[in-house]
């Protein structure tokens, strides 16, 4: 009875942890949620990577991004946090944001470097852009985030 009890407890948290994983996938692709960033007065919808799954693929693979496209990363505590860019075709600026919304550190990241780049802090949030979009739109270190998921 023991084992049997073991065995269906196991089952019950394999189950789980594969249905939560679904929320993430989809026909093997990771799938991302949705949300909007408010910035210097404008707001712009981006993509959501808040589980571990969406924020290991990030924008991999991508050719392009429009013009005020991008991802919006979220850790799961706060830390000083690093991005690469493995995989990621396109040149990216990464916005590395506290948990109070400060924008803390605007750094570049180059298509194809496995350098970490890492934030001067630590953060809660990071937000990867085309790069020079920040600067374009006269967005700087110390400017608030407002964030609507």
């Amino acid at each position: 009875m023991t084992k049997f009890l073991f065995t269906v407890v196991i089952l019950t948290v394999f189950l789980g942890c594969a249905n939560a994983q679904l929320n993430s996938w989809q026909d093997g692709h990771v799938v991302f949620d949705k949300a909007s960033v408010k910035l210097a007065d404008s707001w712009y919808d981006v993509e959501y990577a808040h589980s571990y799954e969406q924020r290991a693929q990030g924008l991999m693979f991508r050719k392009t991004l429009c013009d005020d496209c991008g991802m919006l990363f979220k850790f799961s505590t706060e830390k000083y946090a690093s991005m690469w860019m493995k995989n990621t075709h396109v040149a990216l600026d990464v916005a590395y944001i506290d948990a109070s919304g400060v924008i803390v550190d605007i750094k570049p990241l180059m298509p194809h470097n496995l350098e970490s780049v890492v934030s001067s802090k630590k953060v809660l949030y990071a937000l990867e852009m085309n790069q020079g979009w920040f600067s374009r739109h006269n967005i700087r270190v110390g400017d608030q985030i407002e964030i609507n998921r």
